[in-house]
């Protein structure tokens, strides 16, 4: 087994979906070096270069009230309707340790219509997503304190509120005084995908080993094989075939949701293997259509890059309600790529993300399916039962110590690894489902 891991016939970039990467032998975790600033400040507004689809406008959020009356909160927040287009929206603050407790709301103007939204909330528990602590990623020095995305679809106007829970009111001295509880350096941030590139024709991926390097570049998925097609090509491969190992899905690959490698670090990440995956929904709302699902994925890919400044997107792999599977994280489909998705428990996992939010909503049978083949297969390759139990050591969090080796599913759902609502209660109950389908998928 380790032969294939250090061999993969995994993703090892967009750009090369199926070609063989080798890593360090001793299978230790290794970043690329890159460069990256240590003074964690950043300009009040940031866009893409010209050259580089989508953007990203940052705008500073100024008070709303003055009031410090008992049990008035500060608020701050932002009227603009003279931006540039938008369809996903975020509140970034500067300090990644700072947790925002309060409310997060926004409404937005539709382009097409110039109508306002009614009032839509942020998720806010967001950090318990990202980088382990202690790791390159968490103490690069440009990483923000941020929110969940809200996908609001096509907007040219947004306005924003930010208000602090009452609760918080506290007596200094002898008078009664409304400190300051919301975290500094908030900004709105108005993130527009940008429009795909067309892929060239017969851009798909398939089982030819001697493709050349403008046919890595151009495919744009993996395309599902049999079990029996999955276990030849790791033979091809000249890698013994695993006893139980799902067959592969159909997976859409960077290239195919229209990733900008610009974008993200060059490096990436490794860790020795998959022994559990962790699945998430993005909270990013469940009004998109399956067809907008690579452009909001790039909207998220955009604000972990460029407004929570991650290496790259924090998730391994993504789901659209349709059941669609999508290359996560670059660095191989088939690698123990190091994702930013369960705080603590980054390494030897990975995340799965569920587009849309869970808490009332029930997930799509297609979305719940997808779960399970993906796993089937990914798990498969280390040799992992979806059905079993693992170790996993705790790199910190609010439910586990740093250190403390921590018994899990092999798939969990976010809330067993950190005190979260991830992946939402609707989600949270499927999972049983998932994993006895996921190992059905793998014969067992």
């Amino acid at each position: 087994m380790r032969g294939f891991l250090a061999s993969s016939i995994g993703v090892t970039c967009a750009a090369a979906l199926a070609l063989p990467l080798t890593l360090p032998a001793s299978a230790a975790p290794s970043a690329a070096p890159a460069t990256q600033s240590t003074s964690g400040a950043r300009p009040a507004s940031t866009t893409a270069a010209p050259d580089l689809p989508g953007s990203t406008q940052s705008l500073p959020l100024t008070p709303r009230t003055r009031d410090r009356t008992l049990g008035a909160a500060p608020e701050q927040g932002l009227t603009r309707a003279d931006v540039h287009r938008f369809s996903l929206v975020g509140v970034t603050w500067t300090d990644p340790g700072t947790e925002l407790r309060g409310q997060v709301q926004v409404r937005t103007r539709a382009t097409a219509t110039g109508n306002w939204s009614g009032w839509q909330d942020i998720d806010t528990h967001n950090e318990d997503h990202g980088a382990d602590p202690g790791t390159a990623e968490r103490d690069s020095g440009h990483v923000h304190g941020s929110t969940a995305p809200l996908w609001v679809g096509d907007s040219d106007g947004a306005d924003v509120r930010v208000r602090a829970n009452t609760a918080e009111t506290r007596t200094v001295g002898a008078v009664d005084e409304q400190p300051s509880l919301l975290p500094t350096g908030l900004h709105l941030e108005l993130v527009d995908p940008g429009a795909a590139q067309a892929p060239p024709a017969g851009a798909r991926a398939t089982t030819n080993h001697n493709r050349t390097a403008t046919a890595h570049l151009a495919a744009t998925e993996l395309p599902a094989l049999s079990k029996q097609a999955t276990e030849r090509e790791l033979v091809a491969l000249g890698h013994k075939a695993q006893p139980y190992i799902g067959p592969r899905p159909r997976i859409v690959t960077r290239h195919g949701w229209g990733a900008d490698e610009k974008l993200r670090e060059k490096g990436f990440v490794y860790t020795k293997k998959v022994k559990a995956a962790f699945v998430h929904h993005t909270a990013t709302g469940n009004n998109y259509r399956c067809s907008q699902a690579p452009s909001v994925i790039r909207g998220i890919y955009r604000y972990h890059v460029k407004s929570s400044g991650w290496r790259d997107i924090g998730y391994n792999f993504l789901v659209d309600k349709c059941g669609t599977i999508y290359e996560g994280r670059a660095g191989g489909v088939a690698k123990a790529v190091m994702g930013a998705h369960t705080l603590g428990f980054n390494t030897d996992s990975m995340g799965i993300a569920v587009l849309g939010t869970f808490g009332s909503a029930k997930p799509s049978a297609a979305a719940v399916t997808a779960i399970a083949r993906l796993t089937a297969w990914k798990l498969g390759l280390y040799g992992v039962n979806p059905r079993g139990k693992t170790y996993l050591k705790s790199g910190g969090g609010n439910l586990y110590r740093k250190g403390k080796n921590v018994r899990l599913n092999v798939i969990s759902g976010h809330r067993d690894g950190f005190a979260t609502e991830c992946p939402g209660r609707q989600l949270y109950g499927k999972l049983g489902s998932a994993r006895s389908t996921s190992a059905r998928y793998q014969g067992r």
